[in-house]
């Protein structure tokens, strides 16, 4: 296509597996970023049962955002510190690349077959996919420090 569609999307993934999509129709901010109250507290519960979770995000601004702190806070979800400048070792990004590769070779015309495209996709991932991205971490966290914040192989 000369100018291909693309849609903006937020998911999310634990050792259990992938929670459920969403399909965002505006740029992010922190307004827009409260689409955790649908689409992270209901699955959270599903993913990790009473078990403590220590939540990862980068720091784009909508995340770092004073509401969304407030927000997280008030929900008693732990975020995970992150420094600025770090390459990203967010297992879920390998994860966005998985789900891609998946998709290489279709042809689609529209938003429509796109959306569709990777919902189908994104069900495929396993719990199994999921476990391994967060078990190699450990390993990936190694390699930058062997390059001392440089590029990795990962």
């Amino acid at each position: 296509m000369k100018f291909p569609q693309s849609v903006l999307i937020w998911g999310d993934m634990s050792s259990a597996g992938v929670g459920p999509l969403c399909f965002i129709k505006s740029r992010v901010s922190a307004g827009i970023y409260q689409i955790l109250d649908h689409f992270m507290v209901p699955p959270t519960g599903e993913l990790y049962g009473d078990a403590d979770f220590i939540f990862q995000q980068d720091l784009a601004p909508a995340h770092t955002a004073k509401s969304t702190k407030t927000w997280l806070n008030d929900h008693g979800i732990t975020v995970l510190d992150w420094p600025a400048n770090l390459p990203d070792l967010n297992p879920i990004e390998n994860l966005w690349g998985i789900s891609k590769r998946k998709m290489r070779d279709m042809r689609l015309s529209n938003a429509a077959e796109l959306t569709a495209a990777i919902e189908a996709s994104w069900s495929s991932i396993t719990p199994q996919q999921c476990h391994r991205l967060i078990a190699s971490m450990p390993h990936h966290i190694e390699a930058v420090i062997d390059t001392e914040g440089s590029r990795t192989k990962y």
